[in-house]
C-alpha cells in the first residue's frame, strides 16, 4: 500500500471518519486489482 494512502487511512481511523474510510478502502481495492492483485 502506498505511504500516502496509509497516512490517509490512519487519519480517517483516528478521526472515526467512516465515509473517508469507505472511500479509501474502495480506492485501495481498485488500485490492488489494477496492479495485478499484488500488494506492495
Amino acid at each position: 500500500m502506498p505511504q500516502w494512502m496509509r497516512r490517509q487511512l490512519q487519519r480517517a481511523f483516528s478521526g472515526k471518519d467512516v465515509r473517508q474510510i469507505r472511500l479509501l478502502n474502495s480506492c485501495w481495492f481498485l488500485y490492488w486489482e489494477k496492479h495485478g492483485g499484488r500488494p506492495q
